[in-house]
């Protein structure tokens, strides 16, 4: 354990894989940000100065015995099948948008915050969902067989 507060800037982009895992548990709302402080679950302190926020699985810091990796808290929320027609899914998000609530989706379902009122939305729509706890990234939506590389798209002219 090191009793200075390591500053970091961003992930490391080539860690090594050889060496053991150290843990930073932190919720999607800290995840979000580009400052703020975290301890590690060894005691090891991090301040985190980014220019765009980390991603659960980054490692962020590494030293010769460890890698130092970021994990969001899986939290609880509702799952919605998009086993629908593309209609039905659109007019879904629609209605969870409309209470100002953030959505995430991907392939094969839609994800929303485990509240009454998108519970009761639901209820009234008659959609069925699942409560679950899952990783929540709002604003994550699918985008068919696209790569997951959200700014890394080419352009041909």
């Amino acid at each position: 354990m090191d009793s200075a507060l390591h500053l970091i800037h961003g992930p490391i982009l080539e860690p090594t894989p050889a060496t053991p895992e150290i843990v930073l548990r932190v919720d999607r709302l800290a995840l979000a940000k580009r400052l703020w402080r975290g301890t590690a679950e060894d005691g090891t302190e991090f301040g985190f100065e980014l220019s765009a926020p980390l991603k659960t699985g980054d490692v962020f810091f590494q030293s010769p015995t460890a890698r130092y990796v970021i994990y969001q808290y899986p939290e609880p929320v509702v799952e919605i099948s998009l086993d629908v027609a593309p209609s039905a899914a659109a007019g879904i998000g629609w209605a969870i948008g409309n209470l100002h609530l953030e959505l995430s989706a991907d392939a094969t379902r839609l994800l929303a915050p485990d509240e009454p009122a998108v519970r009761q939305l639901l209820d009234r729509l008659k959609v069925p969902f699942t409560p679950t706890i899952a990783i929540f990234r709002p604003g994550r939506f699918a985008r068919g067989q696209q790569p997951s590389h959200e700014l890394g798209l080419s352009h041909k002219h």
